[in-house]
């Protein structure tokens, strides 16, 4: 069977290099990987994966790395926590924009037969009960207008594009993912990978927590948003499927915190500082379809997940050698 030409958008970022590990083991796939930086510069190359120089935003570069290929996996974007989204909300749109319609418009002349976009799940209101596809109704969260009409436009964008050409499209809105690579300095990171870099680095036996930790998140763990990548590659028999992933629950900020304390092993009190940002938001998906069509479901509890994380945070970023 000849081998499929995958290329992973962002493959030096967080979602990027797990994607690239991933299908580097698969013997169904050849896997080519962009990156902004020269390539002698990336710090940590998947081996077996091709690495492509490209900048997104520039045309050349997309028609150039997306020529010849069978999948695109669009994992690359202009993203940051909580603290951009209230202040600066503008750098979530322009950038991403122009990447997508780009990247969008050459997968059609290309003739790329399957495009995998990431979405997430920033165009949703608040609502108590699990969140389903069809309940975005054009209303969205005062702090989440830029980000979430951005991300609903990309989305249509996919729509259009499988009605014109022979390119299928999956969008995932998915919640938040954490894992192995995730982004954990405290300028960029959002709430997961910002909470395990103070849980992890503490010195004086308390860590500070943006807002009063009420807000509520949806968190998956990467390797299963991955796992519903590789379903969907293999059994998507449409021209195009929106679907959200998630654990289906969500936990309050308040409460990840003191369960990564506990897991943490660490003695550690949280304290809240209610002058700083948060968005003040609580959500959670349905997954039925997700389930219902491909029969995915998370692997992962958020316990497990969180537990998986910390270790390999100490293994790799802080060194530590923890027995097995």
């Amino acid at each position: 069977m000849k081998r499929r030409k995958l290329l992973v958008c962002g493959g030096t970022g967080f979602i990027g290099r797990n994607l690239c590990e991933y299908f580097a083991k698969d013997a169904a796939y050849d896997v080519y990987a962009t990156c902004r930086q020269n390539l002698a510069d990336v710090p940590h190359k998947t081996p077996s994966v091709e690495y492509l120089q490209a900048e997104l935003t520039n045309r050349d570069d997309v028609y150039r790395v997306v020529q010849g290929m069978d999948v695109v996996v669009q994992s690359a974007a202009t993203t940051s926590g909580a603290k951009d989204i209230v202040n600066s909300p503008y750098i979530h749109v322009t950038d991403n924009v122009i990447m997508n319609a780009l990247l969008f418009r050459a997968s059609h002349e290309a003739g790329v037969g399957h495009v995998v976009f990431l979405s997430c799940t920033v165009m949703y209101q608040e609502q108590q009960e699990p969140v389903k596809e069809e309940d975005f109704n054009g209303e969205l969260h005062e702090k989440y207008f830029a980000s979430g009409w951005t991300k609903v436009y990309h989305e249509k964008m996919c729509e259009f594009y499988s009605q014109i050409g022979s390119t299928k499209y999956t969008v995932l809105r998915h919640s938040n993912i954490y894992g192995p690579h995730d982004k954990f300095d405290l300028e960029r990171s959002h709430v997961f990978g910002a909470t395990m870099t103070k849980v992890l680095t503490a010195t004086d036996g308390k860590i500070m927590v943006w807002g009063d930790g009420t807000d509520e998140r949806d968190f998956l763990y990467v390797d299963d948003l991955i796992d519903f990548i590789h379903l969907a590659l293999e059994k998507q028999n449409v021209a195009f499927e929106l679907l959200n992933l998630g654990l289906g629950k969500s936990v309050s900020v308040r409460d990840l915190v003191h369960k990564m304390i506990q897991f943490s092993g660490m003695d550690l009190k949280a304290e809240f500082d209610l002058t700083k940002p948060s968005i003040g938001f609580k959500l959670d998906l349905n997954i039925d379809k997700a389930k219902s069509r491909y029969g995915w479901t998370p692997n992962t509890s958020l316990d497990g997940g969180i537990q998986k994380t910390l270790r390999w945070y100490r293994e790799n970023l802080l060194g530590e050698s923890i027995p097995t």
